[in-house]
């Protein structure tokens, strides 16, 4: 990349105008953490389809933003899982990302509720660091 990554997530929000710079380099960085956890898991480098995406998505919002993810992602534009493979294949025509025969948007569709993802199913007990004895 010719520039540097935080002014191309700023030329990009500027371009498509529906999603502010920080959920396109969110996004980014959330592919580049799901592949680097499937690196630490199978010892090989490999692409990350759409649901694992998703899923490193929803674990890292967890751990940078805990039960505000929801209200994060809003304030960014970020709706729906959805809106996440959009921003994907934004960055993929733009180069930055790169994608398979088998890749498409629709595999980001319905991937999980953001209510029942973040704000529902927050363990906050386990997000203080206190040990967990029962779970209801």
């Amino acid at each position: 990349m010719s520039r540097d990554i935080e002014t191309r997530m700023l030329e990009l929000a500027q371009q498509y105008g529906r999603y502010k710079a920080n959920a396109y380099r969110f996004t980014f960085d959330a592919v580049r953490y799901t592949a680097d956890r499937s690196y630490q898991v199978t010892k090989e480098v490999r692409h990350v389809t759409g649901v694992e995406v998703l899923e490193g998505i929803r674990q890292l919002a967890l751990d940078q933003f805990g039960f505000m993810a929801k209200t994060v992602f809003l304030e960014w534009g970020i709706e729906r899982t959805e809106d996440f493979g959009e921003i994907v294949f934004q960055l993929v025509r733009e180069g930055i990302l790169s994608k398979t025969e088998k890749d498409n948007p629709g595999d980001f569709a319905s991937g999980y509720d953001f209510d029942e993802a973040f704000v529902r199913n927050y363990d906050w007990l386990d997000r203080l660091g206190e040990p967990r004895t029962h779970r209801a």
